[in-house]
């Protein structure tokens, strides 16, 4: 039996989330908020299951709700939302310790599947990987490949990246693709937020 919190300045995102949650099983109660403000003072009265916080809306904004909510309430358990794939708000949400991140447009069967992993206690397909012990080190990464999460970490794109390297958007692409495997990590949100998590990138 499980409560959700939407969190969205948007009513047409909150009500198509009401659809999606609607049909996921063991949810019994959706409720909304429309700021990250009034997410932090709903979140102490309805003390929901699940969070779903929008990364950018007005007033406080939702990376800095989250971070404020899982530092009074550890135990809260939140999946940040986007338009697009914002790598910097989504990362640094997550390596605050939100669960993961989905995109607004993401499929029911989508927004299910990261809900009920959510709720279960485990990773979505986008969450990050913790650290696999303390004594582990940070991933080895070229100078280049450094060169390059740094730029992804500030909202740079590809060809801007390439531009301030004097670089292809093609190499660009190709130290992308290594810094992925070498970091484990799906998609640039997940990397930035692995980066931030390892300490190579502030």
């Amino acid at each position: 039996m499980a409560t959700v919190l939407v969190c969205d300045d948007s009513a047409l995102v909150r009500e198509n989330f009401h659809r999606a949650l609607s049909a996921v099983p063991g949810i019994t109660r959706i409720v909304d908020a429309s700021s990250g403000e009034e997410a932090l003072a709903r979140w102490s009265v309805e003390r929901p299951s699940l969070v779903l916080m929008d990364v950018r809306m007005p007033g406080i904004g939702g990376v800095e709700a989250s971070r404020r909510l899982l530092s009074r309430h550890p135990e809260a358990i939140v999946v940040m939302v986007t338009v697009a794939e914002d790598a910097e708000g989504v990362a640094r949400s997550v390596a605050g310790g939100a669960r993961g991140y989905l995109v607004k447009d993401a499929t029911r069967e989508e927004v299910a599947a990261t809900v009920v992993y959510a709720l279960s206690d485990g990773l979505s397909r986008r969450a990050v990987p913790a650290p696999r012990s303390v004594e582990a080190s940070a991933p080895t990464l070229t100078e280049r490949e450094m060169q390059v999460l740094t730029g992804m970490s500030r909202g740079r794109s590809n060809a801007e990246i390439g531009k301030e390297l004097y670089l292809s958007e093609d190499t660009v692409k190709t130290h992308a693709r290594r810094l992925f495997r070498k970091l484990g990590a799906a998609d640039r949100a997940q990397a930035v937020a692995i980066g931030f998590r390892w300490g190579l990138v502030r």
